[in-house]
């Protein structure tokens, strides 16, 4: 932990990182979020009464380009029971506040958020794409609904496809992925894509696309193909 101290820092630079750190995981304040309508009190009060039976890993990512990118990426916290997602969710920054480059990153533990982990190697993700408007009207919504998904188990027996969720602060505009393992699962993958959609609220007419990582990873232009579409 931070102490204080008069004296100048050896490593400043180390000490300005472990302090940004520190403001994401050990926010003074409770967020309070207002329920937007009936469905919210639904899935809230589900959660409530459900019991979590896996163990999640919540992982930050701060784009310091004098690291690897390994060492960017660092674990917050695990949990496993209700109250302590809530604990959780409750101290860290929203994602609306954070610095552009940085990522909030929630996976099944034993899973890193990263392509080259074994379940994610074969898979994909559905991804939503926000403009520089949304960050102040959908950004924290969509991303608390997308947490809200993962542990209350909202894709029933596909659910187990899901690997974890990513959402990127970036400049030019956020994203907000669900990430799976297996980009062949049609069935499971359509699944998830119109839960995640109904879920969010996103309207009909929009159209979001599913994405295998290894495209992502290859790709020549500026986007990637999408596998699937909802």
């Amino acid at each position: 932990e931070a102490t204080a101290s008069t004296s100048v820092s050896a490593n400043p630079e180390k000490e300005r990182h472990e302090t940004t750190i520190q403001k994401v995981v050990s926010s003074e304040a409770y967020i309070k979020h207002p329920l937007q309508n009936n469905q919210c009190v639904i899935n809230l009060i589900s959660l409530v009464l459900w019991k979590m039976v896996m163990e999640w890993a919540l992982w930050f990512f701060k784009n310091d380009k004098s690291k690897t990118w390994q060492a960017n990426l660092r674990l917050i916290s695990k949990f496993d029971t209700v109250e302590d997602f809530w604990a959780l969710y409750n101290h860290i920054q929203l994602s609306s506040n954070l610095m552009s480059g940085c990522d909030y990153s929630l996976f099944k533990d034993g899973i890193e958020p990263m392509w080259e982990d074994e379940r994610n190697r074969r898979g994909g993700r559905w991804l939503i794409t926000l403009s520089k408007q949304q960050r102040k009207s959908d950004l924290d919504r969509f991303w608390l609904e997308t947490l809200l998904c993962l542990v209350g188990e909202a894709f029933d027996d596909y659910s187990d496809d899901v690997c974890g969720a990513v959402i990127n602060v970036r400049a030019k505009g956020d994203k907000i992925a669900i990430w799976t393992t297996d980009y062949e699962n049609k069935e499971a993958i359509t699944h998830i894509g119109r839960v995640y959609k109904e879920r969010l609220g996103v309207p009909p007419k929009v159209i979001i696309g599913y994405q295998s990582h290894a495209d992502t990873a290859t790709k020549s232009g500026s986007t990637t193909k999408n596998k699937f579409v909802a």
